[in-house]
């Protein structure tokens, strides 16, 4: 490769010394790596007619490729520096994160970053990062993704909540939460953390019927059918916060303490993380998310609920 980045060179700019120049070496240099060339292939490559040098028939054929060639390397070398140098992100999402918490914030984000350029692929499968082109994942766990780098961003708090319309109904069999949720139709998020086979127990309620007229593994899903008046859901303030605050849904009771826990992660390979355009992307999020993590601990505290931080060992990813 190094013989023919000379040859190239000479047979572009018509000259030796024209080469070495570019090349930034001596003539003598260029020389020999011509010779080097041509002993390897068996072939002249140049006519040596006194201080000029002409292409031969092999010459040309070889010349045609290598200027293809070097092109093609030069355009995409530098569309990765350009890639590296600008402001583009390519990011991975869970479905119902990016709808329901991601997808409001982006026009907060362009307002920050006005020139930059996202794209953003809400799948519930996780990032194969040696085989994909992706910068980041933001993903729904405890954190643990060895070999890659995760931080922490967005705490997730977690409640029994429904219509008002469907709580009253409740409230006008029973008095006593405990005995509310016993009659109330389950909503089942089928791949959240929390969900009610170890909710229930955890909350001294006994006897709840544990199958599910309804069973859905996208949260934002869920969260519509009880928004709907179909039944009590349990979820996250980061999925339902804006119907929680428009009254649409209402948490069950206050009897419950709110289980909080971190649950929101930016992951992806250490090595990313030396791009700007990434680190200022986790800062963004990072600041964003701690700043609605308070706004819901606020909502909440002002309705008469407590928060109790809590991880549940051996949970199934969610979407």
């Amino acid at each position: 490769m190094n013989a023919m980045t000379h040859f190239e060179a000479v047979a572009r700019l018509g000259g030796v010394g024209k080469a070495a120049e570019e090349l930034k070496i001596t003539p003598s240099a260029v020389s020999q790596q011509l010779r080097v060339l041509e002993h390897q292939l068996g072939v002249r490559l140049f006519r040596r007619e006194k201080r000029h040098l002409s292409l031969t028939i092999d010459g040309e054929r070889l010349y045609q490729t290598t200027t293809q060639a070097f092109e093609s390397i030069r355009e995409v070398r530098n569309a990765i520096v350009r890639q590296r140098e600008s402001f583009q992100l390519s990011m991975r999402v869970s479905p119902s994160f990016g709808e329901r918490w991601l997808a409001p914030r982006l026009e907060e984000f362009s307002a920050d970053y006005p020139t930059w350029e996202l794209r953003v692929d809400a799948t519930p499968n996780f990032s194969d990062f040696e085989t994909e082109v992706i910068d980041l994942d933001l993903r729904y766990g405890d954190g643990g993704w060895p070999g890659l780098h995760s931080s922490w961003f967005l705490n997730d708090f977690i409640l029994p909540m429904c219509s008002p319309k469907y709580l009253a109904g409740l409230q006008a069999q029973s008095s006593d939460p405990r005995e509310q949720l016993l009659r109330a139709r389950l909503i089942d998020s089928s791949k959240a953390y929390f969900r009610w086979d170890y909710w229930l127990p955890r909350n001294g309620i006994q006897g709840a019927r544990m199958t599910y007229p309804f069973r859905f593994d996208r949260s934002s899903m869920s969260v519509q059918l009880a928004k709907d008046g179909a039944g009590v859901v349990l979820e996250s303030t980061t999925i339902a916060y804006d119907d929680l605050v428009q009254g649409l849904l209402v948490p069950v009771s206050p009897v419950f303490d709110v289980i909080e826990f971190p649950g929101y992660w930016l992951v992806c390979p250490s090595r990313h993380m030396n791009r700007r355009a990434v680190r200022l992307f986790s800062e963004w999020v990072t600041r964003v998310g701690k700043r609605d993590a308070e706004r819901a601990r606020t909502f909440l505290t002002e309705h008469g609920f407590r928060t109790t931080l809590e991880r549940r060992p051996n949970f199934i990813a969610r979407e």
